[in-house]
């Protein structure tokens, strides 16, 4: 007797035979698939999404750094560990469905600039970026400024006191 088996799914058997045949969860958790039904399908790991969005809103100016405080300082400990490395994702998490992806950010901004605004081109550039690198819809992009950046005493800013 033989068991019927889905339509498009291939059994075991095939699967020895076909060298280039790999099969991927239906419903993947933290990847997203672009499906091509003729040629086959693209699968889109939720760290991917992380780097792109992260590069991303790092090439906005006004964007000092991603994460807040603590977290850039758990990095920066980070990478005097031998053998360790900073996260590059560091103030980024995102959410990766089949052909959808969400996108939340933690950043902190120069001080001076206009928040809203950089936050405005940030959510532009990171739509922009991972929709053309990946091909997932990004549905939103929700942005936390969690830390301002003040310039530095010594960096050519010179404080001056009435007398």
């Amino acid at each position: 007797m033989v068991a019927e088996k889905e339509p498009g799914r291939r059994g075991q058997e095939a699967a020895s035979a076909e060298s280039s045949w790999t099969t991927t969860p239906s419903k993947p958790a933290s990847t997203g698939e672009v499906v091509q039904p003729s040629t086959g399908r693209t699968t889109v790991a939720a760290l991917v999404v992380q780097k792109i969005a992260a590069v991303a809103t790092l090439e906005v100016a006004g964007v000092a750094a991603l994460g807040a405080g603590m977290a850039r300082a758990f990095g920066a400990l980070r990478e005097r560990i031998p053998g360790a490395s900073a996260s590059q994702t560091t103030g980024v998490a995102v959410e990766v469905g089949e052909r959808q992806t969400a996108i939340d950010l933690a950043i902190t901004a120069e001080y001076g600039v206009a928040q809203a605004e950089v936050a405005r081109l940030v959510r532009r550039n990171v739509i922009k970026a991972v929709q053309r690198m990946t091909g997932l819809e990004v549905v939103e992009v929700n942005i936390t400024v969690e830390d301002v950046r003040l310039p530095e005493d010594g960096e050519g800013t010179q404080v001056t006191r009435v007398e």
